[in-house]
């Protein structure tokens, strides 16, 4: 396996609220550093503000259900494909049926993505994750729908996919619908986050099975039809990827998410564990602030860093 590791420091802490200036030019060495030590404390508030703010815009009606209460409605759409407008649309919908979400300013892009998201997040969650990726990307997005049954549901999901284990509708519908496309010969993007990036190796695995023994394929073979799929993950909760496909992976470093879960940091006592997929691309930074939630957010972090795929491919970030 290959891979192409870039770090840089971009740390951005949150703005903080505004203070009253403080003149500084008359502070000695001394003086300077217990004021630092104090804006520090600060911007404490400003910091625990924001994450309050993030939470409530994205999460707040999944507080109510926590422990599963009132999931019942978005359990309604697991597994199934979405379009423009929370469309949704049954798992075996053909692709170019589903009118899907499209650049503010491009209504006709060329380029179609399908997007798995991650944990905590309905459908109209996804829809605004879904149009940040295609103002980002100018790409026309699809979404595969990860449903939430509370935040205790989904974290033990997230354990029975990392072994492998149980269903999940969302990755039947994605290794579905990667398998059909393949087998129609048509290039495939897809793009994982958080529980997405698993869903999305976890299907993965799946259409990497059914070539081998449903379709009688050589591992090469495989390996070469499966190198039609464009994969890019973000914050991914994820260890292992399968040969074949082009994969660019972003991890925040200062996101624990993929970090303790995923791919790991660039210091990583488990790493030998770990398997990018040969031939992936990781990139590695480090963006954020002592908020957790914001330094894993798809839309306001991981989308600042992303760049066009091919680009992303030669390292260039």
């Amino acid at each position: 396996m290959t891979s192409i590791d870039r770090s840089r420091s971009t740390f951005s802490p949150a703005a903080p609220a505004a203070r009253p200036p403080v003149e500084k030019a008359a502070l000695g060495p001394l003086g300077k550093v217990v004021e630092a030590v104090k804006d520090s404390f600060l911007d404490i508030p400003s910091n625990i503000q924001m994450g309050l703010d993030v939470f409530q815009s994205a999460h707040l009606k999944e507080l109510e259900r926590l422990f599963g209460k009132d999931s019942k409605p978005d359990r309604m759409f697991d597994g199934q494909l979405v379009g423009t407008q929370g469309q949704t649309f049954p798992p075996d919908t053909p692709l170019n049926r589903i009118p899907g979400v499209t650049p503010r300013d491009n209504p006709e892009p060329k380029e179609t993505i399908l997007y798995v998201n991650g944990i905590m997040t309905p459908v109209e969650g996804q829809l605004r994750e879904m149009q940040s990726i295609a103002d980002t990307s100018g790409a026309k997005v699809l979404g595969i729908h990860n449903a939430t049954q509370g935040l205790t549901a989904d974290l033990a999901q997230c354990v029975t996919d990392k072994l492998d284990k149980g269903t999940n509708p969302a990755v039947d519908t994605l290794a579905d619908t990667l398998y059909a496309e393949l087998k129609a010969g048509r290039d495939v993007s897809v793009m994982g986050y958080s529980q997405g990036g698993l869903i999305t190796a976890r299907a993965l695995s799946d259409v990497q099975n059914r070539l081998r023994v449903e379709d009688g394929l050589s591992q090469a073979d495989t390996e070469k039809l499966m190198s039609h799929l464009k994969v890019e993950t973000f914050g991914a909760a994820s260890t292992r990827y399968p040969d074949g496909p082009q994969y660019v992976h972003y991890i925040n470093e200062a996101d624990a998410v993929p970090t303790l879960t995923g791919l790991g940091g660039s210091v990583d006592p488990l790493a030998f564990f770990k398997d990018a997929g040969k031939g992936a691309v990781v990139y590695r930074f480090t963006d954020g602030n002592f908020n957790p939630i914001s330094n894993h957010m798809l839309d306001t972090l991981y989308m600042s860093h992303r760049v066009p795929f091919e680009q992303a491919r030669t390292g260039r970030f």
